[in-house]
């Protein structure tokens, strides 16, 4: 299961299924689950674990040291990836920092594509896609079944909301309510994720209830307080909106406004 050429750590530990391609290196403390598979000329650094059924790329590097200039070499911070997901070619995935709780955490069953990166002390959920090139500096949270198409580009502390989609060559500055499509550099608002929603097997009603929403927010003219005043009254009765006003109000950046013409 492991190459001749693999470069395994004494102290780094894999499942005895573990497949670990030629030329990869696997640190100290790094942690590898049953059914998982790493590619050739991958560099895995810990502490990092990694989880169940895990597909690993050629020359990705995973758990290296984040790019934060005041990281001190040598601390402990850990880089979490759970079950099921596919990281392809040449994607960097970095530890977390002190200052941002010491963990950078990736869920189950997501798919991301060559060339991304996920820096220091992001929280990435479940069922997501990002797409080539996807970018996320330091401390972004991206919620479960977010889509992040290739190129774009996500400042640091911002947050996307689930099944929230963001079209290609997007620069996010701040952050994307749940159900809803953005686009542009900086990004605007375009529509909601209806066929996301679909996917997920949201009942035309409830699709009806987030565009209903959708418009509240960027199509009547009200300013965020009366909109969310709006969307209070609606979320009373109606779990969907709940969310959209859940994470709307513990937003610190402020949401994306602005919206295509």
């Amino acid at each position: 299961m492991i190459d001749p050429s693999a470069r395994i750590h004494p102290r780094a530990i894999l499942a005895t299924d573990v497949k670990v391609g030629p030329w990869t290196i696997v640190g100290d403390g790094v942690e590898i689950g049953a059914g998982s598979q790493v590619g050739s000329h991958c560099v895995l650094a810990g502490p990092t674990r990694i989880g169940l059924n895990n597909r690993i790329s050629p020359f990705c590097s995973i758990g290296e040291d984040p790019q934060d200039k005041k990281f001190e070499p040598g601390t402990p911070t850990r880089l979490e990836i759970g079950n099921g997901n596919t990281i392809r070619e040449y994607c960097s995935i970095n530890r977390g920092t002190p200052g941002g709780g010491g963990i950078t955490a990736i869920g189950d069953d997501n798919w991301i594509m060559a060339y991304c990166h996920v820096a220091h002390d992001c929280r990435v959920g479940n069922h997501t896609i990002f797409a080539n090139n996807a970018t996320l500096a330091g401390h972004v949270e991206v919620g479960d079944h977010a889509i992040l198409a290739g190129f774009v580009g996500v400042h640091q502390f911002c947050r996307l909301g689930e099944s929230s989609f963001t079209a290609i060559s997007t620069v996010i500055v701040k952050d994307v309510p749940p159900f809803v499509m953005v686009e542009g550099n900086t990004a605007r608002a375009r529509a909601i994720n209806r066929e996301g929603l679909r996917r997920r097997g949201f009942d035309p009603a409830t699709i009806d209830l987030v565009k209903r929403a959708y418009r509240t927010l960027y199509r009547q003219g009200l300013t965020l307080d009366k909109a969310m005043a709006e969307l209070s009254l609606l979320a009373t009765e109606h779990q969907v909106i709940r969310t959209m006003v859940d994470f709307i109000a513990k937003s610190e950046r402020g949401i994306v406004r602005c919206r295509v013409n």
